[in-house]
């Protein structure tokens, strides 16, 4: 059984080689392929979906319930402020430098070195499942939505993304609706038509003020915000007969999406759609055993404003990781390197007190 040294070892010129090979969203086959390839040289049976990458333990279990494993592999575009190559995976003062070193890949090589760890192990309680996946960036329909299918249903999984190794236990969904007044066109002199503007108003105003009852501990309060406002009228003479408008709405765990937008339908004189309602808030209870094995190690507990893959699984799971979110996205984007080995040994002692 491997030590955590060289556990982190292997993370660390894994992570150096998926930096070194683009793999915006979409286009991560080769990224795959290196995964793929580094279980392999493990004699760890893989299979592939699409550009997905998933395994499961040498003594998988039918009888038993099953943890999933899971972070992303593509990445982000490099923004216009690098002053550093996103692809060298550069080492410098102790910081692993490149594009998705942070944001997922320390999260991503350190679940992986923990599914080796415990690959090979008898007895466990649960059965184990690693998924190194697609298209979470964009939340794409060919990424982790288009796996769960194909995997053993999970008990809870542990999704690998930035968070200092703290618990994210809630994560706010994310809610676009479009929105249009309807009115009737007349000449402004005459007052003539009905102002869809005059209607708008009256809707974004009551936006503006409502409040939703259920305040989360984590997340707090549901937040709506209108971000944008147009009429399909550009004359100075004649009365709007539609006007659109657009509500970001980031929703605490507390609510269901079709809880939203009932309220919205109740109270909205304007027509509306939601863009998607794939963005579900999510909460995983803190009595849940994998959150009180995080808490026994020192770990706190916070509400995370981002969204990740944790709300396309229709299942209990806990956001954790090595890493800051707030690196993510960021020019010259980096990971200290104390920071992997902090993660694969924070996660072998996570699921050593539930296996």
């Amino acid at each position: 059984m491997a030590d955590i040294e060289t556990l982190y070892n292997e993370a660390l010129i894994l992570l150096q080689e998926l930096i070194s090979i683009p793999s915006f969203s979409k286009e991560e086959w080769n990224t795959a392929n290196a995964i793929e390839k580094f279980l392999n040289k493990k004699a760890i049976p893989v299979n592939r979906h699409l550009n997905n990458v998933w395994a499961l333990n040498q003594y998988f279990d039918p009888n038993k319930p099953t943890i999933l494993l899971n972070s992303h592999h593509d990445t982000v575009k490099p923004n216009a402020g690098y002053t550093k190559d996103p692809f060298a995976s550069i080492i410098e003062a102790d910081k692993l430098f490149g594009l998705g070193s942070n944001d997922a890949g320390a999260s991503l090589v350190s679940l992986i070195a923990t599914f080796t760890h415990y690959y090979p192990k008898q007895d466990l309680a649960y059965n184990i499942v690693l998924a190194a996946t697609a298209e979470e960036e964009i939340s794409g329909l060919n990424g982790v939505a288009a796996l769960i299918p194909l995997l053993p249903t999970p008990a809870f999984a542990i999704v690998g993304e930035p968070t200092l190794l703290n618990l994210a236990v809630a994560e706010r969904g994310l809610l676009v609706i479009d929105a249009k007044a309807k009115g009737v066109a007349g000449h402004a002199a005459r007052e003539e038509g009905e102002n869809a503007l005059y209607k708008a108003v009256k809707d974004i105003q009551w936006i503006q003020q409502y409040q939703f009852e259920r305040i989360s501990e984590w997340l707090g309060p549901v937040k709506m915000t209108v971000t944008s406002f147009n009429t399909d009228n550009k004359q100075h003479n004649v009365v709007p007969a539609t006007a659109e408008f657009i509500i970001d709405i980031r929703v605490n765990e507390l609510y269901h999406f079709n809880e939203i937008l009932a309220t919205l339908s109740a109270n909205l004189q304007s027509e509306f759609a939601p863009r998607s309602t794939r963005l579900q808030s999510t909460g995983i209870d803190v009595a849940h055993p994998i959150v009180q094995a995080g808490i026994k190690l020192g770990k706190s507990c916070y509400g995370s404003p981002t969204t990740s893959d944790k709300a396309l699984m229709p299942f209990p799971a806990l956001k954790v990781g090595p890493g800051d979110s707030a690196r993510s996205h960021t020019a010259d984007e980096f990971v200290y390197l104390y920071e992997i080995k902090n993660g694969i040994e924070f996660y072998i002692n996570l699921l050593n007190q539930v296996l």
